[in-house]
C-alpha cells in the first residue's frame, strides 16, 4: 500500500504501518479508561448526551446565604447528615464531592468531619456555615429518586454543563462511531506495528466517558492518516489527528480541550508518537460560558476543519534544516539549548540507535529528545523535555 492509495482513499482492511518509535507518549486517555467502571463507559456520542443532558435537566442551581443553610443530624443515625436551604423545608442528601466542597468553603477539614459522627460533624459544619465570611454559596441539586446536593461552590462560579461540551463535539463528529470522520479510536497490534482504524466500540475499546462529576471525550480521525515524510526504509511517515475534551459541571475539574497528531492508539488507549500537542483551558470562574462559546468551541471546529498542510510543512521543514554534521556540532546544538552533557549523549545515542545514524536535522533532534522523555520515570521531567522537543520543532518552522 502506497502513501498516494492512502491519501486518496481509505486504507485498505486491516489497517496501515505506523512507527511509533518516533515522537512523544500520551497516557491521558489510558488513565481515564483504566479507572472507569462499565457504567462510566459510553457507545456512543448520542448516549452520552442524553445521560448528562437528562441529569441537567433534573438539576436545579441557586445562590442562597451560608448563614441559612441549615445543618440536620440525628442521634439514632450517627452516620446521616443532610442540609435544609433556604425556602425548602426537603432536607437534600449532600454526595462525597459536595460536602468536600461545602467544607472546604468554611475551611472545615473534610476528611476529619467524615470521621465524626453526623451531630458532631453536623455541629462543626453549621459554625462554619454562620461564621462564613463569604455569605454566599451557589449549590447544585438533582432530583434522583431523592434530592442530592450534587455541588457547592462560590457564588460566582461560571458552570459550563457537561451537555454543553457534548454537543459541541456532536456537531463536528455525530455519533463518534463512524458516521463522520471523527469516531472512536481503533488500535496498534504491537506484534507487527501495523494501527488498525477498525474495530469495534465496546465497553472495552470506547473513549467516551462521563461520571457522576465528569466527562472525558477522545476521538481520532485515523480513517484518513496523512503522509508527513519518510521513515529511514523509505516507506511512508503516517499521522492522523486526535482531540481529547474534558469538563465538570460540579467543579471538579476545568474544562480543556486538547488537539494533537499521533501515530497510534494501543489497546490500552495509550496515545504513541504524538506531534504539535496544543492544549486551551478554562477555569469555571465568572465569565467561563462565554469564553467556552467564543474560544473552546470554535477552537474545536476550526481544528476539524483544519487543513493539515502547516504540520506536514513544518515537519519537512524540520526534517530539511541540518544543524549538524559532526560531533561536535551535535554536542554544541544541544549544550546550548539547555541539555546536560549526559542528556546529550543519550538523545544522539538513541538517534544512532534508531536511525542508524547520528542526528543532523532538527527533526532528528526532536525525535532523539522524545524518545530519551518517555524513558524519564518522573511525569514532571518528562512533560518538560517533550516541551523543549515541541519549542525546537516550532522554532524550525
Amino acid at each position: 500500500m502506497t502513501a498516494i492509495e492512502i491519501m486518496n482513499g481509505r486504507p485498505e482492511s486491516g489497517g496501515y504501518k505506523v512507527d511509533v518509535s518516533r515522537g512523544g507518549h500520551n497516557g491521558r486517555v489510558s488513565s481515564e479508561w483504566f479507572s472507569r467502571p462499565d457504567d462510566e463507559k459510553y457507545l456512543s456520542l448520542s448516549d452520552l448526551y442524553a445521560s448528562v443532558q437528562s441529569r441537567a435537566e433534573r438539576s436545579k442551581t441557586r445562590t442562597v446565604e451560608s448563614a441559612a443553610i441549615r445543618v440536620e443530624a440525628h442521634r439514632d443515625d450517627p452516620e446521616k447528615l443532610a442540609l435544609v436551604l433556604p425556602d425548602t423545608e426537603t432536607p437534600v442528601a449532600p454526595t462525597h464531592w459536595s460536602f468536600g466542597q461545602l467544607a472546604s468553603l468554611v475551611s472545615a477539614p473534610a476528611a476529619y468531619l467524615r470521621q465524626l459522627p453526623a451531630p458532631l460533624a453536623g455541629i462543626n459544619l453549621q459554625y462554619g456555615l454562620t461564621n462564613h465570611r463569604a455569605e454566599q454559596v451557589k449549590t447544585m441539586e438533582v432530583a434522583n429518586g431523592r434530592t442530592e446536593l450534587r455541588a457547592v461552590t462560590g457564588p460566582d462560579y461560571g458552570r459550563i454543563y457537561d451537555h454543553e461540551l457534548v454537543a459541541a463535539v456532536q456537531r463536528i463528529a455525530g455519533d463518534g462511531v463512524g458516521d463522520t470522520r471523527w469516531k472512536v479510536p481503533g488500535v496498534l497490534d504491537w506484534s507487527t506495528g501495523v494501527y488498525n482504524p477498525t474495530v469495534d466500540v465496546t465497553k472495552d475499546t470506547t473513549t467516551l466517558y462521563a461520571s457522576d462529576r465528569d466527562v472525558f471525550l477522545f476521538l481520532v480521525d485515523d480513517l484518513n492518516p496523512i503522509e508527513a515524510g519518510t521513515l529511514p526504509d523509505g516507506s511512508p511517515d503516517l499521522f492522523f489527528r486526535g482531540f481529547y475534551c474534558w469538563n465538570s459541571e460540579v467543579g471538579a475539574k476545568t474544562l480543556g480541550i486538547a488537539s494533537f497528531y499521533l501515530r497510534a492508539v494501543c489497546q490500552n488507549r495509550n496515545l504513541w508518537g504524538v506531534e504539535d500537542f496544543q492544549e486551551i483551558t478554562i477555569r469555571h470562574s465568572k465569565y467561563a460560558a462565554n469564553r467556552f462559546a467564543h474560544e473552546a468551541a470554535p477552537a474545536l471546529a476550526n481544528f476539524a476543519d483544519s487543513s493539515p498542510q502547516p504540520f506536514i510543512q513544518g515537519i519537512r521543514s524540520a526534517r530539511e534544516r541540518i544543524v549538524a554534521r559532526s560531533d561536535e556540532d551535535r554536542t554544541d546544538f544541544l549544550r546550548k539549548r539547555g541539555f546536560s552533557k549526559a542528556e546529550t549523549g543519550k538523545i544522539v545515542e538513541t538517534v544512532l540507535a534508531e536511525e542508524g545514524r547520528p542526528p543532523e536535522s532538527v527533526f532528528d533532534f526532536v525525535q532523539g529528545i522524545t524518545a530519551v522523555a518517555r524513558t524519564k520515570q518522573q511525569q514532571d521531567a518528562r512533560l518538560t523535555m517533550e516541551t523543549r522537543a515541541k519549542k525546537l520543532l516550532e522554532a524550525a518552522v
